[in-house]
């Protein structure tokens, strides 16, 4: 049986438009280089669309390649053979109007450019896939490639779509959400054991949650979102999903644009001090986006006061006016240090290297000497090991009344690691017999203290001087 509507198709058509009183239209080409033309001389009549959406639904209940996958008052959804067909009648719209959609060429997996690594993460690592791309430039072709790819590697593939309208092997199972509840879906996919797991066109927030909820049980998924930016994918899990789920569900996107892969991110959870800032106490759980090929990140998500910020990650360039200014504290610092390294990150503040050896002196008693620095450079300056890792400088056994610790310099940062039997309590710190502070034992059983502020210095100053430092419950 021929349809009607197959008259305005040719071989580089990829969709027909038809509503009643204007002219059909057609997009011709390929995904991203398309042209939209005239296919009829004259406008359509409204008794032409009916009939036409009559014979499409009579089809789609007669043939076995076809199906009605939505019906509702005002549309109906169908698929004939490879035509995706969605009717739109009043009241819902202000006319009655036909879209077709057909796939003008299927591709292999072996068809997409990609480097050999991207090819083992994706088919053979990667368990959380998420394909993203403005809607026409190829996202479906692609994941029907995949699919593809999976059942020839003897896989088991099922997907589920909204409507069914994947070209994939007959051994592939299509679920249709619309069909059933996103609890039987659930069920059917964890009780069947597939291999992989498909979700075509994720939308709404249940889409999002069922996605989630299978991939954290274990099933390999890969899914389907519109985006016009690889970022815009990842934000429409930002809100449905804790922060820190994000990137046990999805663990590489992939662009599609034009027809071509485009971009390929990779996504993993760090404890780290968001980019841009500099103060150690800022460090936080941040999830980092990163390009699959080169591993430079691009963006960090992460939460700041009751809000999760995605910042894009720039790369740096030192200003002239901040190359000057590094080069002239680098010349005052090598009068007292041989190694030095300068890093301006920001107008009023540097960062400088140096030895470990030379840190007490370079600080001096109360922290005199790099006062005096910063007020003949008139910029705060931080003083670091030139490695930047963490080093136990010390430690305390346990005696009458005192804590056991060891002291870990790390950065900017003193860390104090005592037994996790003190974790949630508060222990207070002496410097000799004098009191100089309280603190709350962290989770890990670290106190943390920054070695620019007063205290931190008071404390250098005191252990290299041979003071006794103490910890009293």
């Amino acid at each position: 049986m021929v349809l009607q509507l197959e008259k305005f198709f040719d071989a580089n058509t990829m969709s027909v438009h038809l509503r009643e009183g204007v002219l059909a239209m057609a997009k011709k080409g390929m995904p991203g280089n398309w042209t939209f033309d005239k296919v009829s001389d004259k406008p359509l009549s409204t008794e032409a669309i009916e009939s036409m959406a009559e014979e499409i639904i009579e089809a789609a209940n007669s043939r076995t390649d076809s199906f009605i996958d939505i019906d509702r008052a005002g549309s109906t959804i169908a698929q004939v053979g490879r035509f995706r067909i969605v009717i739109l009648r009043p009241p819902l719209s202000d006319g009655w109007e036909i879209t077709a959609v057909r796939p003008v060429k299927t591709l292999k997996l072996s068809d997409y450019v990609m480097s050999e690594k991207l090819k083992t993460r994706i088919t053979g690592q990667a368990e959380g896939v998420l394909i993203a791309g403005a809607p026409g430039m190829g996202k479906s072709t692609f994941s029907q490639a995949l699919a593809t790819y999976f059942v020839e590697q003897n896989k088991i593939v099922k997907t589920v779509e909204a409507p069914r309208d994947l070209i994939v092997p007959d051994s592939v199972t299509q679920l249709a959400l619309s069909r059933g509840s996103p609890e039987e879906v659930h069920d059917i996919l964890l009780l069947s054991r597939p291999d992989y797991s498909l979700f075509d066109e994720m939308r709404n927030p249940k889409d999002f949650e069922l996605f989630a909820d299978l991939r954290l049980a274990g099933v390999g998924m890969v899914g389907v979102v519109h985006g016009t930016t690889t970022m815009d994918a990842i934000q429409r899990f930002i809100g449905k999903l804790d922060l820190g789920v994000i990137p046990h569900v999805i663990d590489t996107v992939v662009f599609i644009k034009n027809g071509e892969i485009a971009q390929v991110l990779a996504i993993k959870m760090e404890v780290k001090v968001p980019s841009g800032m500099t103060e150690a106490d800022l460090a936080r759980p941040i999830v980092v986006i990163s390009d699959f090929e080169t591993n430079k990140a691009v963006a960090e998500i992460y939460s700041y006061g009751e809000e999760t910020v995605v910042v894009p990650v720039t790369e740096q360039k030192a200003t002239g006016a901040k190359r000057l200014a590094a080069e002239q504290i680098k010349r005052v610092f090598q009068k007292y240090v041989d190694h030095v390294d300068v890093d301006v990150v920001s107008d009023n503040k540097a960062i400088v290297s140096i030895p470990e050896k030379n840190i007490p002196a370079i600080i001096g008693a109360g922290g005199k000497n790099i006062q005096r620095l910063e007020e003949e450079l008139g910029i705060s300056i931080e003083i670091r090991e030139h490695s930047g890792k963490a080093k136990n400088i010390g430690s305390a056994p346990a005696t009458s009344g005192s804590i056991p610790y060891q002291m870990i310099t790390k950065g900017k940062t003193l860390i104090f690691s005592v037994p996790v039997s003190y974790v949630g309590k508060d222990i207070t710190l002496y410097i000799g017999d004098e009191q100089a502070g309280t603190f709350n034992v962290d989770k890990q059983g670290n106190v943390y203290v920054k070695k620019t502020a007063g205290l931190g210095k008071a404390i250098l100053d005191a252990y290299h001087g041979g003071a006794k430092l103490k910890f009293i419950a």
